[in-house]
Protein backbone atom coordinates (compact mmCIF):
# COMPACT_ATOMS: atom_id res chain seq x y z
CA UNK A 1 0.00 0.00 0.00
CA UNK A 2 1.05 3.76 -0.44
CA UNK A 3 2.55 5.65 2.03
CA UNK A 4 1.02 8.60 2.99
CA UNK A 5 3.98 11.97 2.26
CA UNK A 6 5.11 13.55 5.66
CA UNK A 7 6.99 16.44 5.98
CA UNK A 8 9.29 15.02 8.72
CA UNK A 9 11.86 12.87 8.34
CA UNK A 10 10.26 8.98 8.33
CA UNK A 11 12.18 5.94 8.89
CA UNK A 12 11.29 3.46 5.99
CA UNK A 13 13.07 -0.29 7.23
CA UNK A 14 16.83 -0.81 6.94
CA UNK A 15 16.52 -0.24 2.90
CA UNK A 16 14.83 1.29 0.36
CA UNK A 17 15.22 0.53 -3.74
CA UNK A 18 14.42 3.56 -5.80
CA UNK A 19 13.10 2.48 -9.54
CA UNK A 20 10.97 -0.14 -10.29
CA UNK A 21 12.23 -1.50 -13.22
CA UNK A 22 14.34 -4.64 -13.76
CA UNK A 23 17.39 -3.39 -11.40
CA UNK A 24 15.55 -2.32 -8.88
CA UNK A 25 13.13 -5.08 -9.11
CA UNK A 26 16.63 -7.41 -8.98
CA UNK A 27 17.90 -5.81 -6.23
CA UNK A 28 14.77 -5.80 -4.01
CA UNK A 29 14.46 -9.46 -4.86
CA UNK A 30 18.15 -10.33 -4.12
CA UNK A 31 17.77 -7.91 -0.64
CA UNK A 32 14.37 -10.17 -0.03
CA UNK A 33 16.46 -13.22 -0.19
CA UNK A 34 18.45 -11.82 2.81
CA UNK A 35 15.18 -11.45 4.54
CA UNK A 36 15.45 -7.65 4.16
CA UNK A 37 12.45 -6.50 2.25
CA UNK A 38 12.68 -3.39 0.66
CA UNK A 39 10.36 -0.18 0.55
CA UNK A 40 10.48 0.00 -3.08
CA UNK A 41 9.82 3.47 -4.80
CA UNK A 42 9.02 4.58 -8.01
CA UNK A 43 7.44 7.61 -9.92
CA UNK A 44 5.22 6.31 -11.68
CA UNK A 45 1.82 4.86 -10.87
CA UNK A 46 2.81 1.15 -11.35
CA UNK A 47 6.31 -0.28 -12.01
CA UNK A 48 7.93 -1.97 -14.78
CA UNK A 49 6.58 0.81 -17.53
CA UNK A 50 9.90 0.70 -19.47
CA UNK A 51 10.04 -2.89 -19.27
CA UNK A 52 6.77 -3.48 -20.69
CA UNK A 53 7.55 -1.38 -23.68
CA UNK A 54 10.32 -3.49 -24.30
CA UNK A 55 7.74 -6.70 -23.92
CA UNK A 56 5.89 -5.63 -27.55
CA UNK A 57 9.21 -6.18 -29.37
CA UNK A 58 8.65 -9.66 -28.01
CA UNK A 59 11.02 -9.38 -24.85
CA UNK A 60 14.30 -9.66 -25.85
CA UNK A 61 16.11 -11.29 -22.31
CA UNK A 62 19.31 -12.04 -23.23
CA UNK A 63 21.71 -13.78 -25.89
CA UNK A 64 22.64 -17.33 -26.02
CA UNK A 65 26.09 -16.16 -27.62
CA UNK A 66 29.77 -17.52 -26.07
CA UNK A 67 30.26 -15.03 -23.22
CA UNK A 68 33.46 -13.43 -24.15
CA UNK A 69 31.69 -13.03 -27.46
CA UNK A 70 28.77 -11.32 -25.49
CA UNK A 71 30.44 -9.50 -22.74
CA UNK A 72 32.43 -7.66 -25.73
CA UNK A 73 29.10 -6.15 -26.81
CA UNK A 74 29.82 -3.62 -23.91
CA UNK A 75 32.41 -1.82 -25.11
CA UNK A 76 34.56 0.34 -22.95
CA UNK A 77 32.35 -0.70 -20.08
CA UNK A 78 33.22 -4.64 -20.52
CA UNK A 79 35.71 -4.77 -17.71
CA UNK A 80 33.75 -2.69 -14.92
CA UNK A 81 30.35 -4.84 -15.57
CA UNK A 82 32.27 -8.21 -16.20
CA UNK A 83 32.02 -9.10 -12.73
CA UNK A 84 28.18 -8.31 -12.69
CA UNK A 85 27.56 -10.51 -15.67
CA UNK A 86 29.91 -13.43 -14.31
CA UNK A 87 28.01 -13.66 -11.24
CA UNK A 88 24.87 -13.11 -13.43
CA UNK A 89 25.41 -14.36 -17.12
CA UNK A 90 22.64 -15.35 -19.49
CA UNK A 91 22.14 -18.57 -18.34
CA UNK A 92 21.12 -17.67 -14.86
CA UNK A 93 18.77 -14.94 -15.99
CA UNK A 94 17.08 -17.93 -18.56
CA UNK A 95 17.15 -20.75 -14.75
CA UNK A 96 15.86 -17.63 -12.86
CA UNK A 97 13.18 -16.83 -15.49
CA UNK A 98 12.37 -20.58 -15.68
CA UNK A 99 11.67 -20.54 -11.53
CA UNK A 100 9.42 -17.90 -12.46
CA UNK A 101 6.92 -20.53 -14.41
CA UNK A 102 8.60 -18.42 -17.89
CA UNK A 103 10.12 -20.64 -20.06
CA UNK A 104 12.70 -19.69 -22.71
CA UNK A 105 13.90 -20.18 -25.92
CA UNK A 106 16.55 -19.26 -28.68
CA UNK A 107 15.67 -17.58 -31.50
CA UNK A 108 17.20 -18.25 -34.60
CA UNK A 109 19.62 -15.03 -34.18
CA UNK A 110 21.16 -16.79 -31.10
CA UNK A 111 18.45 -14.38 -28.90
CA UNK A 112 16.58 -15.26 -25.90
CA UNK A 113 12.69 -14.82 -25.97
CA UNK A 114 10.09 -15.78 -23.17
CA UNK A 115 7.52 -18.42 -24.79
CA UNK A 116 4.99 -16.05 -24.84
CA UNK A 117 6.89 -12.97 -26.14
CA UNK A 118 5.34 -10.72 -24.13
CA UNK A 119 6.39 -9.23 -21.11
CA UNK A 120 3.45 -8.70 -18.97
CA UNK A 121 3.66 -12.75 -17.46
CA UNK A 122 7.11 -12.38 -16.25
CA UNK A 123 6.20 -9.12 -14.34
CA UNK A 124 3.06 -10.43 -12.81
CA UNK A 125 4.90 -13.10 -11.55
CA UNK A 126 7.63 -11.54 -10.53
CA UNK A 127 5.89 -8.82 -8.65
CA UNK A 128 3.93 -11.28 -6.95
CA UNK A 129 6.99 -13.21 -5.76
CA UNK A 130 8.25 -10.07 -4.25
CA UNK A 131 4.90 -9.43 -2.43
CA UNK A 132 5.27 -12.61 -0.78
CA UNK A 133 8.49 -11.75 0.18
CA UNK A 134 7.47 -8.91 1.97
CA UNK A 135 8.69 -5.71 -0.89
CA UNK A 136 6.38 -2.94 0.12
CA UNK A 137 5.88 -0.81 -3.45
CA UNK A 138 5.27 2.93 -2.89
CA UNK A 139 4.03 4.37 -6.38
CA UNK A 140 3.87 8.37 -7.65
CA UNK A 141 6.92 8.98 -5.16
CA UNK A 142 9.77 10.47 -7.14
CA UNK A 143 13.25 10.68 -5.91
CA UNK A 144 14.60 14.30 -5.76
CA UNK A 145 17.61 13.99 -4.50
CA UNK A 146 19.60 13.02 -0.88
CA UNK A 147 18.11 14.69 2.18
CA UNK A 148 20.31 15.77 5.51
CA UNK A 149 21.77 13.02 7.52
CA UNK A 150 21.38 10.31 5.29
CA UNK A 151 18.11 10.64 4.39
CA UNK A 152 16.45 10.98 0.78
CA UNK A 153 14.21 12.98 -0.30
CA UNK A 154 10.67 12.30 -2.45
CA UNK A 155 7.94 14.57 -4.19
CA UNK A 156 4.81 12.32 -4.27
CA UNK A 157 1.67 13.20 -6.58
CA UNK A 158 0.40 15.95 -4.76
CA UNK A 159 3.49 18.24 -5.31
CA UNK A 160 4.20 17.14 -1.47
CA UNK A 161 7.89 16.68 -0.39
CA UNK A 162 9.02 14.36 2.43
CA UNK A 163 11.75 12.56 3.90
CA UNK A 164 12.63 9.07 4.07
CA UNK A 165 15.35 7.74 6.29
CA UNK A 166 16.92 4.58 5.56
CA UNK A 167 20.14 2.59 6.69
CA UNK A 168 20.96 1.71 2.91
CA UNK A 169 19.78 2.28 -0.50
CA UNK A 170 19.75 1.11 -4.03
CA UNK A 171 19.29 3.73 -6.67
CA UNK A 172 18.05 2.44 -10.00
CA UNK A 173 16.97 5.50 -11.42
CA UNK A 174 17.27 4.74 -15.17
CA UNK A 175 18.61 6.07 -18.03
CA UNK A 176 17.33 9.82 -20.46
CA UNK A 177 14.75 8.09 -22.79
CA UNK A 178 11.36 7.64 -22.64
CA UNK A 179 10.27 10.27 -20.13
CA UNK A 180 6.51 9.07 -20.33
CA UNK A 181 7.78 5.97 -19.20
CA UNK A 182 9.45 7.37 -16.26
CA UNK A 183 13.02 7.25 -17.25
CA UNK A 184 13.92 11.35 -17.73
CA UNK A 185 17.58 11.75 -16.25
CA UNK A 186 16.33 14.26 -14.16
CA UNK A 187 17.88 12.85 -11.01
CA UNK A 188 21.92 13.75 -12.39
CA UNK A 189 21.03 17.46 -11.10
CA UNK A 190 21.43 15.79 -8.08
CA UNK A 191 25.00 14.68 -8.97
CA UNK A 192 28.00 16.50 -8.80
CA UNK A 193 29.08 17.35 -12.44
CA UNK A 194 32.32 15.80 -12.30
CA UNK A 195 30.85 12.51 -10.91
CA UNK A 196 28.68 12.82 -14.83
CA UNK A 197 29.51 11.92 -18.09
CA UNK A 198 26.75 13.67 -20.01
CA UNK A 199 23.89 11.74 -21.79
CA UNK A 200 23.51 11.17 -24.94
CA UNK A 201 20.99 8.18 -27.08
CA UNK A 202 22.44 5.06 -27.35
CA UNK A 203 20.48 2.38 -29.79
CA UNK A 204 19.36 5.20 -31.72
CA UNK A 205 18.41 6.68 -35.10
CA UNK A 206 20.08 9.10 -37.24
CA UNK A 207 18.95 11.75 -39.10
CA UNK A 208 19.78 12.23 -42.69
CA UNK A 209 18.44 14.87 -45.31
CA UNK A 210 16.25 13.18 -47.69
CA UNK A 211 15.66 15.15 -50.77
CA UNK A 212 11.94 16.87 -51.35
CA UNK A 213 9.22 14.31 -51.43
CA UNK A 214 11.43 11.05 -50.44
CA UNK A 215 9.90 11.11 -46.80
CA UNK A 216 6.54 11.66 -47.87
CA UNK A 217 6.61 8.68 -50.26
CA UNK A 218 8.83 6.13 -48.35
CA UNK A 219 8.71 6.27 -44.59
CA UNK A 220 7.97 3.39 -42.88
CA UNK A 221 9.91 1.46 -45.71
CA UNK A 222 11.05 -2.08 -44.42
CA UNK A 223 14.62 -2.35 -45.50
CA UNK A 224 15.08 -6.44 -45.12
CA UNK A 225 18.35 -8.16 -45.40
CA UNK A 226 20.78 -5.73 -45.60
CA UNK A 227 24.22 -5.11 -43.92
CA UNK A 228 25.24 -1.83 -42.68
CA UNK A 229 28.87 -0.66 -42.28
CA UNK A 230 30.94 2.30 -41.18
CA UNK A 231 35.01 1.75 -41.24
CA UNK A 232 35.48 -1.88 -40.58
CA UNK A 233 32.31 -2.60 -38.45
CA UNK A 234 29.68 -4.55 -40.51
CA UNK A 235 26.61 -5.87 -39.73
CA UNK A 236 23.51 -7.95 -41.21
CA UNK A 237 19.83 -7.55 -39.97
CA UNK A 238 16.90 -4.88 -41.00
CA UNK A 239 16.31 -1.62 -40.69
CA UNK A 240 13.50 1.10 -41.19
CA UNK A 241 13.67 4.02 -43.48
CA UNK A 242 11.56 7.05 -41.51
CA UNK A 243 10.57 10.54 -42.02
CA UNK A 244 14.18 11.97 -40.39
CA UNK A 245 16.19 9.34 -41.61
CA UNK A 246 16.97 5.69 -40.77
CA UNK A 247 16.11 3.64 -37.44
CA UNK A 248 15.98 -0.14 -36.61
CA UNK A 249 17.75 -3.07 -35.30
CA UNK A 250 20.97 -2.71 -38.39
CA UNK A 251 21.74 0.38 -37.22
CA UNK A 252 21.77 0.16 -33.38
CA UNK A 253 23.78 -3.08 -33.64
CA UNK A 254 26.47 -0.56 -35.17
CA UNK A 255 26.97 0.26 -31.31
CA UNK A 256 29.25 3.34 -30.25
CA UNK A 257 30.80 3.29 -33.95
CA UNK A 258 28.81 5.46 -35.68
CA UNK A 259 28.21 8.10 -32.65
CA UNK A 260 32.22 8.50 -32.27
CA UNK A 261 32.18 9.31 -35.72
CA UNK A 262 29.34 11.91 -35.38
CA UNK A 263 31.33 13.69 -32.72
CA UNK A 264 34.27 13.56 -34.58
CA UNK A 265 33.23 14.77 -37.78
CA UNK A 266 29.90 16.35 -37.40
CA UNK A 267 28.45 13.30 -39.78
CA UNK A 268 28.37 10.11 -40.05
CA UNK A 269 28.20 7.82 -43.38
CA UNK A 270 26.72 4.98 -43.42
CA UNK A 271 27.48 1.92 -46.33
CA UNK A 272 24.15 -0.01 -46.77
CA UNK A 273 24.50 -2.83 -48.67
CA UNK A 274 21.27 -3.68 -50.47
CA UNK A 275 21.79 -7.03 -51.75
CA UNK A 276 24.95 -8.55 -48.48
CA UNK A 277 24.33 -12.15 -50.37
CA UNK A 278 25.76 -10.94 -53.77
CA UNK A 279 29.13 -10.18 -54.46
CA UNK A 280 29.51 -7.18 -56.85
CA UNK A 281 30.26 -9.31 -60.20
CA UNK A 282 27.43 -11.25 -59.37
CA UNK A 283 25.49 -8.53 -59.34
CA UNK A 284 26.70 -6.82 -61.84
CA UNK A 285 26.30 -9.50 -64.05
CA UNK A 286 22.10 -9.32 -63.45
CA UNK A 287 22.25 -5.46 -64.02
CA UNK A 288 23.92 -6.27 -67.37
CA UNK A 289 20.41 -7.92 -68.59
CA UNK A 290 18.75 -6.06 -71.13
CA UNK A 291 15.91 -3.11 -69.63
CA UNK A 292 13.91 -3.18 -72.37
CA UNK A 293 12.02 0.13 -71.51
CA UNK A 294 11.36 -0.85 -67.76
CA UNK A 295 11.70 1.50 -65.44
CA UNK A 296 14.44 1.70 -62.78
CA UNK A 297 12.48 -0.10 -59.81
CA UNK A 298 10.84 -2.70 -61.90
CA UNK A 299 14.25 -3.18 -63.43
CA UNK A 300 16.28 -3.69 -60.27
CA UNK A 301 12.87 -6.21 -58.91
CA UNK A 302 13.46 -8.49 -62.04
CA UNK A 303 16.65 -8.45 -62.29
CA UNK A 304 18.50 -8.27 -59.11
CA UNK A 305 15.11 -8.82 -56.38
CA UNK A 306 15.80 -5.30 -55.25
CA UNK A 307 12.57 -3.89 -53.66
CA UNK A 308 11.33 -0.44 -55.32
CA UNK A 309 12.68 1.23 -52.45
CA UNK A 310 16.19 0.31 -53.55
CA UNK A 311 15.82 2.96 -56.80
CA UNK A 312 14.19 5.56 -54.67
CA UNK A 313 17.60 5.18 -52.28
CA UNK A 314 19.69 5.34 -55.36
CA UNK A 315 18.00 8.62 -56.95
CA UNK A 316 18.36 10.13 -53.69
CA UNK A 317 21.57 9.10 -52.73
CA UNK A 318 23.51 8.57 -55.65
CA UNK A 319 21.62 10.32 -58.79
CA UNK A 320 24.79 10.48 -60.76
CA UNK A 321 24.65 6.70 -60.60
CA UNK A 322 21.06 6.91 -63.01
CA UNK A 323 22.95 7.88 -65.96
CA UNK A 324 23.06 4.43 -67.76
CA UNK A 325 25.25 6.47 -71.19
CA UNK A 326 28.44 5.72 -70.26
CA UNK A 327 30.36 2.34 -70.70
CA UNK A 328 30.48 -0.05 -67.51
CA UNK A 329 26.96 1.02 -65.87
CA UNK A 330 26.31 -2.25 -64.07
CA UNK A 331 29.22 -2.45 -62.55
CA UNK A 332 28.77 0.87 -61.12
CA UNK A 333 25.55 0.32 -60.36
CA UNK A 334 26.39 -2.63 -58.66
CA UNK A 335 29.43 -1.21 -56.71
CA UNK A 336 26.81 1.58 -55.62
CA UNK A 337 24.38 -0.75 -54.56
CA UNK A 338 26.27 -2.88 -52.51
CA UNK A 339 27.45 0.39 -50.57
CA UNK A 340 25.08 3.15 -51.01
CA UNK A 341 26.22 6.66 -48.37
CA UNK A 342 23.92 7.22 -46.41
CA UNK A 343 25.31 11.00 -44.63
CA UNK A 344 23.88 11.56 -41.22
CA UNK A 345 24.26 14.56 -39.49
CA UNK A 346 22.87 14.13 -36.80
CA UNK A 347 20.62 11.60 -33.97
CA UNK A 348 16.89 11.13 -33.46
CA UNK A 349 15.89 13.15 -30.42
CA UNK A 350 17.43 11.57 -26.88
CA UNK A 351 13.31 10.38 -26.01
CA UNK A 352 13.27 8.27 -28.95
CA UNK A 353 15.97 6.41 -27.96
CA UNK A 354 15.80 2.87 -27.08
CA UNK A 355 18.86 3.17 -24.38
CA UNK A 356 20.82 6.14 -23.55
CA UNK A 357 24.56 5.83 -22.60
CA UNK A 358 26.29 8.61 -20.26
CA UNK A 359 24.93 9.00 -16.69
CA UNK A 360 27.23 8.08 -13.70
CA UNK A 361 30.82 7.65 -13.93
CA UNK A 362 32.30 4.24 -12.71
CA UNK A 363 35.26 6.31 -11.24
CA UNK A 364 31.97 7.57 -8.96
CA UNK A 365 31.40 4.52 -7.48
CA UNK A 366 33.53 1.36 -6.25
CA UNK A 367 33.63 -2.28 -6.74
CA UNK A 368 30.30 -2.74 -4.81
CA UNK A 369 28.64 0.18 -6.99
CA UNK A 370 28.40 2.03 -3.81
CA UNK A 371 28.54 5.96 -4.37
CA UNK A 372 32.10 7.58 -3.49
CA UNK A 373 31.10 9.45 -0.14
CA UNK A 374 27.88 7.99 0.23
CA UNK A 375 28.16 4.82 2.76
CA UNK A 376 25.10 2.35 2.02
CA UNK A 377 23.82 3.84 -1.29
CA UNK A 378 24.50 1.68 -3.71
CA UNK A 379 23.54 2.41 -7.59
CA UNK A 380 22.32 -0.33 -10.32
CA UNK A 381 21.02 -0.44 -13.97
CA UNK A 382 21.56 2.11 -16.62
CA UNK A 383 21.89 4.88 -14.76
CA UNK A 384 25.58 3.98 -14.87
CA UNK A 385 27.81 4.78 -18.00
CA UNK A 386 27.50 2.03 -19.97
CA UNK A 387 25.73 1.03 -23.40
CA UNK A 388 25.12 -2.05 -25.37
CA UNK A 389 23.53 -2.68 -28.89
CA UNK A 390 19.78 -4.50 -28.70
CA UNK A 391 19.92 -7.80 -28.48
CA UNK A 392 19.66 -8.64 -25.06
CA UNK A 393 22.39 -6.90 -23.84
CA UNK A 394 20.31 -3.90 -22.21
CA UNK A 395 18.27 -5.95 -20.33
CA UNK A 396 20.88 -8.62 -19.16
CA UNK A 397 22.89 -5.18 -17.74
CA UNK A 398 20.04 -4.27 -15.85
CA UNK A 399 19.09 -7.38 -14.30
CA UNK A 400 22.74 -8.11 -13.58
CA UNK A 401 23.78 -4.65 -12.09
CA UNK A 402 20.64 -4.81 -10.05
CA UNK A 403 21.45 -8.19 -8.67
CA UNK A 404 25.29 -6.98 -7.56
CA UNK A 405 24.22 -3.63 -6.12
CA UNK A 406 21.44 -5.61 -4.19
CA UNK A 407 23.94 -8.09 -2.62
CA UNK A 408 26.23 -5.37 -1.77
CA UNK A 409 23.70 -3.34 -0.26
CA UNK A 410 22.87 -6.82 2.07
CA UNK A 411 26.30 -7.01 2.93
CA UNK A 412 26.75 -3.43 3.78
CA UNK A 413 23.66 -3.66 6.17
CA UNK A 414 25.34 -6.92 7.82
CA UNK A 415 28.36 -5.14 8.95
CA UNK A 416 26.83 -2.29 10.22
CA UNK A 417 23.88 -4.22 11.83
Amino acid sequence: MPVPPTDDAASDGPVIVVGAGPAGLMAAEQLAAHGLPAALYDAMPSPGRKFLMAGRGGLNLTHSEPFQHFLSRYGEAAASLAPMLEAFPPEALRAWAHDLGIETFVGSSGRVFPIGLKASPLLRAWLARLGRSGVGLRPRQRWIGFGPDGTHRFLDADGRHHLVRASAAVLALGGASWARLGADGAWAATFPVQDLAPFRPANCGFRIAWPDGFADRHAGTPLKNIALSIGDRRVRGEAVVSAYGIEGGAVYALGAAPHRALAQDGTVTFALDLKPDLSVADLAARLARPRRGASLASFLRKAANLPPIAAALLRACRPEVLDEAPEGWPERCANTLKALPLVAHGTAPIDRAISTAGGLRWAAVDEDLQLAGRPGVFVAGEMLDWEAPTGGYLLQACFATGRWAGEAAARYLAGVG
